[in-house]
């Protein structure tokens, strides 16, 4: 039986879509339209600016903040626009958590944009171009801090959307983050209702970043999913540990802090031992109807405590 609170995450979905479409065809402008019929591999481009010596996994002595955005797209979040900006707002940001542990910037980048439309191959998302990962890799090297790539999937399973990007997976402060939310099955028009994954598809990225990390001698690769309701991860303790590959749990619950702070109950009920776990905010939607948005001091005091802590 699906939890109460899982139910209402549910109900809310009608309104993320409606932003999700909107947002969806801003991306476009800057993450590429629709595949028309063209290769989809990455082309092997050199960044602009060489990765500073990452610390072998900031998560085992510390936290990660981020903001999350793509180029075009205010709805998807506040890294977009002057990059520069965005980032001295996130350090303002980090600068308002508890001290004591060490925070490491994070970019999370929607490199993988889902859209309600197939596209040539049918699949209902599209890719950034290199140029704009490359964009965004600056910004986050600016902060000393790392690049996510976003993945909202359409009909594409996360493996190959995830092996598209392994030109920038094999530098050393980039990783993925995977939003099952916007994975959706076959013959399913993404928008219609909650996407889906398990653990075994989840356990084949991380065993593909772990063994990216061991073949090219990178520090542990940062593997995030994003999980909003219940229904979204089955079978989640089918997710294994591997070498090379942080993994964390973010919480995507939406709304007053009490209905958030359910939802991360009922979700880190089902998260694997090995899995650390993460926290979402919304700027928007967690503040309609005069609602406070959760301040750090009541973020960092959740149980467990976030180990990644996210702003859209």
């Amino acid at each position: 039986m699906v939890p109460k609170k899982a139910v209402a995450a549910e109900r809310n979905f009608d309104r993320r879509l409606v932003l999700t479409a909107a947002l969806a065809g801003f991306a476009t402008s800057a993450c590429g339209a629709l595949q028309r019929g063209r290769a989809l591999a990455v082309p092997v481009v050199a960044s602009s600016t060489a990765p500073p010596p990452p610390p072998p996994n900031p998560l085992e002595t510390g936290i990660l903040v981020g903001y999350c955005g793509a180029p075009g797209a205010k709805a998807l979040g506040r890294m977009t626009g002057d990059l520069a900006e965005a980032g001295r707002a996130l350090r303002q940001r980090i600068e308002a958590f508890p001290p004591g542990r060490p925070i490491t910037p994070v970019v999370e980048l929607i490199a993988t944009t889902v859209h309600r439309s197939p596209g040539a191959d049918g699949m209902f998302r599209s890719r950034c171009e290199d140029s704009t990962i490359r964009e965004y890799l600056d910004a986050a090297r600016a902060l000393n801090g790392l690049l996510l790539l976003n993945i909202q999937p359409g009909r594409a399973d996360f493996l190959p959307e995830v092996q598209s990007y392994e030109r920038w997976l094999t530098e050393p402060d980039v990783g993925v983050a995977l939003d099952p939310e916007w994975a959706v099955e076959p013959g399913v028009i993404p928008g219609k209702k909650f996407g889906r994954t398990t653990g075994t598809e989840l356990d084949e990225v991380a065993r593909y970043l772990g063994g990216l990390a061991d073949a090219h001698r990178l520090p542990a690769k940062v593997m995030i999913y994003h999980q909003v309701a219940a229904s979204v991860v089955r079978d989640e303790q089918l997710l294994l540990p591997h070498h090379g590959v942080s993994v964390v749990k973010v919480v995507d619950g939406i709304g007053s802090a009490a209905a958030k702070k359910a939802t991360w109950k009922t979700l880190m009920t089902t998260m694997p031992d090995h899995v650390r776990p993460g926290f979402k905010l919304f700027f928007e939607e967690d503040t309609r109807r005069g609602a406070a948005l959760m301040s750090p001091e009541e973020v960092m005091a959740l149980n467990p405590a976030p180990a990644y802590v996210v702003y859209e």
